[in-house]
């Protein structure tokens, strides 16, 4: 199977190369809110519909002032970049993928892109274009030998690390077929819960480093606008910021990459993530769990390695169902965490009784809705089908 993939790597720059890249970023930016404006001013005052064709040749219009010949510093291809990321952006917004466009901020996170004619790769060492010296990457990991490299992305996070991305188009390889099948139930307070038992301790690292991330942040709204002592203290937020989300992403990408390795079919919880959020009592708890982070990265896994992923209805009674003998509970508050079973008197553990539920809703839908093959699905039943499946 042939799929795109991305390979991020740390790097670090020379002084020139910092400062070289401090202007890419600035132009590639400042390129991308001004399509932005002039597409959105066309549609507002005009109703005219600007595409990427139209602010292509805006762009070398642009270089032809003279208060703009800073944009002819950096390298075209970059600046082009942009403007196909801004027309994906809109797409994205047509297609009600996302929101409406925003504008870029310098204090945010920064980035390039660099297509295949802007940058040379030759025995393992990456030059971009406007730049003599390659750069001095940390390769964590190697490229695939039939790795064919699509693009790169150059970036600089809000803690000052900087780094590439790497997209490359290569062959898959599907896992050897698995016997095991798995149910896993998501929780606030342990992480994932598995229809065999295995519960995931849930880090929680935004939780754990709150105290200190709220002295840090009240350090820095008591210094003064645009004085190095404001950007020192800047810095040490993001810093914080930036490990809380790497301790994150390590746990997830473990989980899921175990998941998958060891599981034929993998059945989740349909749960509406956008709706959790918008409870302002666990929508802390909920973003620091990364619910949504959790089911997509099993659903492309499953894709990539021919795994089968089944996502139930929303609405599916997992906690409230009786995995022994099938009585369903009227209600059971979030904060009970065991129950006896009223009916057959067996004690379940609400996270392991819910994950059993969930694995054999899934087995159950699979045989009706006929997914034996191989692949990642998603379906959501109708409710006569969970009727059933219950």
């Amino acid at each position: 199977m042939i799929v795109q993939k991305a390979f991020k790597y740390r790097f670090f720059p020379t002084d020139a190369q910092a400062a070289q890249l401090a202007g890419t970023f600035g132009c590639a930016r400042f390129v991308y809110n001004q399509a932005l404006e002039y597409r959105s001013k066309s549609w507002q005052q005009e109703k005219k519909s600007i595409g990427y064709h139209d602010t292509a040749l805006k762009l070398t219009a642009w270089k032809q002032e003279p208060e703009k010949a800073f944009l002819s510093e950096v390298s075209s291809v970059v600046l082009q970049q942009s403007l196909r990321n801004l027309d994906t952006a809109f797409t994205n917004f047509f297609e009600k993928r996302a929101q409406y466009p925003k504008f870029k901020s310098r204090r945010h996170r920064q980035s390039a892109r660099y297509a295949t004619n802007a940058f040379t790769f030759k025995d393992g060492r990456i030059t971009l274009a406007k730049q003599s010296e390659p750069l001095d990457i940390v390769w964590s990991q190697p490229l695939p030998d039939d790795a064919k490299i699509i693009n790169l992305t150059i970036s600089r996070d809000t803690s000052g690390r900087y780094f590439v991305s790497i997209l490359v188009e290569t062959a898959v390889k599907p896992l050897k077929k698995a016997k095991a099948e798995v149910g896993i139930d998501v929780g606030v307070k342990t992480l994932a819960t598995t229809s065999e038992g295995e519960k995931i301790e849930n880090p929680r690292p935004l939780l754990k480093r709150e105290k200190r991330l709220k002295r840090l942040q009240r350090r820095l709204s008591r210094k003064v606008k645009d004085s190095n002592n404001r950007k020192k203290a800047r810095l040490k937020v993001a810093r914080l910021h930036a490990k809380i989300s790497d301790t994150r992403r390590d746990t997830l990408q473990k989980f899921t990459t175990k998941i998958i390795r060891e599981n034929q079919a993998i059945f989740v919880e349909g749960l509406n993530v956008d709706g959790m959020l918008k409870n302002h009592n666990l929508a802390k708890h909920i973003g620091d769990a990364a619910f949504a982070e959790i089911f997509r990265e099993l659903e492309y896994k499953a894709a990539w390695y021919g795994r089968i992923y089944l996502a139930l209805d929303q609405f599916f009674p997992s906690s409230k169902l009786c995995s022994t003998c099938g009585h369903l509970l009227e209600e059971l508050p979030l904060s009970v965490r065991e129950w006896d079973c009223p009916a057959c008197g067996v004690h379940h553990d609400r996270d392991i009784n819910a994950a059993i539920n969930i694995k054999r809703a899934g087995q159950k839908l699979r045989k009706r809705l006929k997914t034996t093959g191989s692949g990642a699905r998603k379906v959501t039943p109708t409710r006569d089908e969970r009727r059933r499946s219950a």
